[in-house]
């Protein structure tokens, strides 16, 4: 994702530290990840589920990016669930 500058919630924060993740690895998800899920129609700004992995710890991030300036706000960041996700982690399991 091309992101002319990165904001994160309150929310992504306290997600964040509570599960070891930095400032510097979600950038790198940003910047590399791959976007499995569009969600056009969020609000202010659609928003995306990406998908990155770091060694082999995969990661999930969900960004909204204002279309008129490109900027970036970091919703939510986590490491997904066997449970609840297939294993390449880009499908959500059936419930």
């Amino acid at each position: 994702m091309n992101c002319s500058s990165v904001s994160f919630s309150g929310h992504a924060i306290r997600r964040m530290f509570a599960r070891g993740l930095t400032r510097d690895i979600v950038i790198s998800a940003l910047s590399h990840g791959e976007s499995v899920m569009d969600y056009p129609d969020d609000q202010p700004y659609p928003s995306k589920l990406l998908l990155w992995f770091n060694g082999k710890i995969p990661l999930h991030i969900v960004v909204a990016q204002n279309e008129n300036d490109g900027s970036c706000y970091v919703i939510t960041a986590y490491i997904p669930s066997s449970k609840l996700w297939e294993p390449d982690f880009k499908t959500r399991k059936p419930s």
